[in-house]
């Protein structure tokens, strides 16, 4: 299956996520259908907790919404988030709580080439892909 832009999404508001993980699994399961290889569950459900986290941070701590692309390849799903902030994600310790600090462990943890493009005009996009 050749690299193909699958879904592209402007995102704004508390919803955002649920919207990002809606979409992508709607498009993820029509390139199932149109005779395109069928991901496994654990790629789909690792993807979607990735695209949660990085779409629930780009809301929750810039001042605009995101912009959210999948690309599928046959080795796997990349994600990218652009939003409006230069700030980089920090690593802080999680708090057992539920006040947060578990996404970018995440991230770095379930994704593979991960990595941060900063944008001349400003904001940045996070890159992670996810092995099939």
């Amino acid at each position: 299956m050749p690299l193909h832009l699958i879904l592209h999404l402007d995102l704004h508001g508390r919803s955002a996520a649920a919207q990002a993980r809606r979409a992508t699994r709607a498009h993820l399961a029509a390139a199932a259908t149109s005779g395109e290889d069928s991901l496994p569950p654990l790629t789909m459900d690792t993807a979607l907790l990735l695209i949660s986290e990085l779409v629930t941070n780009a809301v929750r701590h810039t001042s605009g919404g995101c912009l959210l692309e999948v690309r599928l390849a046959s080795d796997g799903i990349d994600i990218e988030v652009t939003d409006t902030s230069d700030a980089e994600p920090e690593s802080r310790r999680p708090d057992r709580r539920g006040e947060g600090g578990w996404g970018w462990h995440l991230v770095n943890r379930l994704g593979s080439d991960v990595g941060i493009r900063h944008h001349a005009a400003g904001g940045k996009t996070i890159h992670v892909r996810v092995p099939r």
